[in-house]
């Protein structure tokens, strides 16, 4: 598995996007897709990449980790911007397939919630402010990820498709 969330680019980036005079984290552009790429083509043609780990609490990367494929045909990259790498992957035969989660927002709003307010990754009354925009913002993210080329597909339907490609010993590694 490897987490898109950890191409996030440092609090410190000049270049991070700005709304309302705060940091527009859901913004791709506050995400590193270029190097989010070079890791995939690099799992793909080595089995093994040295991937970032992010620190939401700290606003930054603060460690790296290995990433080993060992013997699988696929791997899942998995975050709120992979679409986002959609068309680039597939350009490069990289992609076996691209799903966005389809659930009941109420279900996603929950279980971010309590997984944000677990890892404390900000203060409570952020975490709900944001967990409700996010909420109310999910339509039209699913529009968006649909747009950039991902199926649309229940959680179980992603993991039978998965399992498919598995059997068939699909030769593309990322998914």
């Amino acid at each position: 598995m490897l987490c898109l969330d950890d191409f996030y680019k440092d609090g410190d980036d000049p270049s991070l996007p700005l709304r309302n005079g705060r940091i527009d984290w859901e913004s791709p552009d506050s995400w590193d897709a270029q190097a989010a790429m070079e890791i995939i083509d690099q799992l793909v043609r080595y089995g093994w990449a040295d991937v970032p780990v992010y620190a939401i609490s700290k606003d930054r990367r603060v460690a790296y980790r290995r990433l080993e494929l060992t013997r699988s045909p696929l791997f899942v990259a998995e975050g709120i911007f992979a679409a986002e790498i959609v068309g680039e992957c597939r350009r490069r035969g990289l992609l076996a397939g691209a799903y966005a989660l389809r659930r009941p927002r109420s279900a996603t709003f929950l279980r971010r919630l309590a997984r944000d307010l677990a890892e404390q990754r900000k203060g409570p009354r952020v975490l709900m402010r944001r967990g409700l925009a996010l909420l109310r913002a999910e339509p039209a993210v699913l529009r968006r990820q649909t747009r950039l080329g991902a199926e649309a597909a229940r959680g179980r339907d992603v993991l039978r498709q998965v399992a498919g490609l598995l059997a068939a010993g699909h030769p593309p590694r990322s998914g």
